[in-house]
């Protein structure tokens, strides 16, 4: 079996720092990550004007929400791609390269071609003016991207709650989808649910299609509002039902679709439901999306790191990772290591390697996923405002005084090694997405079968 890099992964470290595309392109975006994260249109719009507004060349499909989004973005690009559409896609964060985030066809986009938008868009800034952010500079490039590409249609992930998030800058989107709501990003976004419904509830606009997953009271509350109030169209669809081996279906037995479900998880059948709900909405204005072309594109949906199993180490081992970087995600996690102990005819512990940034509710994640005789490993998150290890170790004692062990490690790589002395059938990578990332792009790991 050979070993598995993703797609669009250039190994840096054979090129000097000149001549490394992945570089090339770090150094473009360098000078604005300074700027940190500010909410705000003015910036982002004053920015594609100069460049002759791209975003109004093109239909899009706006995917805002807690978590969810990425599935529901891979599901709907992969079914707009097999119904004959050509489809970009803009999401965020990278596991690996910044050129994941902008996609045509599901396909990343090429470093040359990334470092040309980037120029152009770093052309087109007045700087007389308040700078750009890091985020609203790339956000631009993923537009001119797709517009000059001749794009049919864009899938796009809202970065950053809704309302002020730079890729919220269409005026009538094809439809606009909000998977979930939890309390995540809350300084910034504001400090109760409902707060949070309100931004996010911000991609919604006058009269345009929207679709809506389950959303806790208070933030429900604030959603049928805002729909109310703008006159859009809403469907609240429910959640996908097991129709057989791998094969689920959403909508009534006489006629609903059959589709499989390749990305694993019980909240899949949330996120596929959506996704196809927008996908029927889409149908309804006049796009030529059969159900063959939903059930071939589900089938063919992947997003790495997610509930993705791999196997690392000699001798390999059976590897789980996934993101769980918040309470939620950590949540659903949890279900599905449940569910696969359940499978399983003699059940145990579980063994964890996990890592966090030091903004995350530390707390609350390991609460949703520790248990009694679990074994924890904890490891920094390279490259990125990590939270000590040592920090960590006396969050998990304190909250689940019977861990079997608790251990900290230097480095990923220690992790994996002592991971795979484990016992355990199951062992899990989880804590951040980056640090999913740097596991994605430094070991070499092969896809389980």
């Amino acid at each position: 079996m050979a070993v598995t890099q993703p797609p669009d992964y250039e190994p840096p470290q054979d090129q000097p720092p000149e001549a490394g595309p992945d570089r090339q392109i770090q150094a473009l975006l360098d000078p604005f990550g300074r700027f940190g994260v500010e909410l705000g249109l003015e910036r982002i719009q004053r920015l594609l004007a100069a460049l002759d507004n791209p975003q109004d060349q093109v239909p899009l499909v706006h995917v805002a929400g807690t978590n969810g989004k990425g599935s529901v973005c891979a599901y709907l690009s992969a079914v707009l791609k097999a119904a004959g559409y050509r489809v970009g896609r803009y999401t965020s964060p990278h596991l690996v390269s910044w050129r994941e985030r902008i996609a045509v066809n599901d396909l990343p986009i090429r470093s040359e071609a990334l470092i040309q938008r980037l120029h152009q868009v770093v052309a087109a800034i007045d700087p007389a003016l308040p700078s750009p952010t890091q985020f609203e500079v790339l956000t631009a490039a993923a537009w001119l991207h797709f517009a000059e590409t001749g794009v049919d249609v864009v899938v796009m992930e809202v970065g950053l709650g809704g309302r002020l998030d730079a890729t919220n800058v269409v005026n009538a989107p094809l439809v606009s989808v909000i998977t979930s709501l939890s309390r995540e990003h809350w300084q910034r976004l504001g400090p109760t649910l409902a707060d949070i419904a309100f931004e996010k509830a911000g991609v919604l606009k006058p009269g345009r299609p929207a679709i809506i997953g389950p959303l806790p009271p208070a933030a429900e509350a604030v959603v049928k509002a805002r729909l109310a109030d703008l006159g859009c169209p809403a469907v609240w669809p429910a959640p996908a039902v097991s129709a057989g081996p791998g094969l689920v279906r959403y909508g009534s037995a006489e006629d609903g679709i059959t589709y499989p479900l390749v990305l694993l998880g019980e909240h899949q059948r949330v996120n596929s439901a959506l996704a196809i709900a927008a996908l029927q909405s889409l149908r309804h204005q006049g796009w030529d999306i059969s159900d063959e072309a939903i059930a071939t594109g589900m089938g063919q949906a992947r997003w790495p790191g997610r509930l993705q199993w791999v196997q690392w180490g000699q001798p390999a081992y059976p590897l789980l990772i996934d993101g769980a970087h918040n309470p939620a995600a950590a949540g659903v996690l949890r279900q599905y290591v449940d569910s696969w102990w359940a499978s399983q005819l003699n059940p145990q512990p579980t063994a964890w390697l996990m890592g966090m940034l030091a903004t995350k509710d530390h707390g609350d994640i390991f609460a949703a996923l520790l248990r009694p005789d679990d074994t924890l490993h904890l490891v920094p998150v390279p490259g990125h405002e990590t939270a000590a290890p040592e920090e960590l170790g006396a969050i998990a004692r304190s909250l689940c005084p019977e861990l079997a062990h608790c251990q900290i490690h230097p480095s990923l790589r220690d992790g994996l090694l002592a991971l795979g002395q484990s016992p355990s059938p199951l062992r899990v990578l989880c804590g951040s997405l980056y640090l999913i990332g740097h596991f994605l792009a430094t070991e070499p790991y092969r896809e389980r079968s």
